[in-house]
């Protein structure tokens, strides 16, 4: 056996390399591989003495592909809109005021006032301008006292008089009730009713198949269209009109949440959210449907919906 020759201790920690090992990270082996495809400084020192021509044609081509991403972002992020609000249109500030201004409170830059599409046929309490004006009027002839052989007072100028106090009266009366009919003077809940009547009467398909060139995206090959019934009465529940009305109580309530306290109210901050969610489905729901038909491009460029409204995750 042969003998065994003792070596010292301290050998044992000597390595051929003199640099100190790097300790490997823990998550190292955990992350993904990225390869890059830059190139090292020292190879770009040596391109540019190579060719220094073509080097700065390189540069100047990689400049201009970068502006022009940086304005192609530009343009999708403005086309991309506001989940909540969209694009402002004339139309949706109309719903401030229920259709009565005719033009914006506030004006431009410019000092032009923007004007708006407004309903001056549409008064309080679910009533129309023709349907007050009719009672008004059936009103004095119910209340204007008798004349002429019928009259109980034989008296003219007692009937003058009288007539003259029945106009007094009854011009008080009318004034009294333009005043209380008046959506200027109405709460909140009188503009909403007001809107949705609005809404309906806008992007309601009774209106809308008569109005709208190309109501109906053009059917597919082979498709034979249905007969479809008689509608009896206003169109209340397509999704244009449920998505209008979305938007018009959406608005109200983002513009509430926007003052000097909204960010305390944590309820309704809730419901926005449920409500934009709600929208969200409907619109998908009618892009897969109508889109490329005249609804949707109505709909579309009437309440300024844009992309964030209908695509994505929606966090507020």
């Amino acid at each position: 056996m042969p003998p065994r020759i003792p070596a010292p201790q301290g050998l044992r920690s000597l390595t051929l390399c003199i640099r100190p090992t790097p300790t490997p990270s823990p998550t190292a082996s955990l992350l993904p591989m990225v390869q890059s495809a830059n190139i090292s400084m020292r190879e770009k020192k040596k391109r540019m003495k190579q060719d220094p021509y073509g080097w700065a044609q390189a540069q100047q081509r990689k400049n201009a592909n970068l502006k022009r991403r940086e304005e192609l972002a530009k343009e999708r992020q403005g086309s991309w809109g506001d989940p909540v609000h969209g694009v402002t249109t004339p139309f949706v500030e109309s719903f401030d005021t229920a259709g009565q201004e005719p033009f914006k409170a506030d004006a431009t830059e410019n000092g032009e006032s923007c004007p708006l599409p407004t309903s001056p046929h549409l008064v309080n309490y679910l009533l129309t301008k023709e349907e007050l004006e009719k009672a008004i009027e059936d009103s004095r002839r119910l209340t204007q006292p008798l004349t002429g052989p019928d009259s109980p007072v034989s008296d003219p100028a007692r009937e003058e008089q009288e007539l003259e106090e029945h106009a007094q009266k009854h011009a008080k009366a009318q004034e009294a009730l333009q005043r209380i009919t008046s959506l200027q003077n109405g709460s909140a809940k009188d503009r909403k009713h007001a809107n949705i009547r609005r809404c309906i009467e806008t992007f309601g398909r009774h209106v809308t198949d008569h109005s709208l060139e190309n109501p109906i995206k053009p059917p597919a090959r082979g498709y034979v269209p249905r007969e479809m019934p008689v509608r009896a009465g206003p169109d209340t529940g397509s999704s244009e009109v449920q998505i209008a009305i979305l938007t018009s109580k959406i608005r109200a309530l983002a513009l509430a949440l926007e003052g000097p306290k909204g960010h305390k109210d944590k309820n309704n901050k809730r419901s926005l959210r449920l409500l934009c969610h709600k929208r969200q489905k409907l619109l998908r729901y009618l892009e897969r449907k109508e889109r490329g038909s005249g609804r949707w491009q109505h709909l579309v460029e009437t309440l300024g919906l844009t992309p964030a409204t209908y695509k994505g995750q929606i966090s507020i």
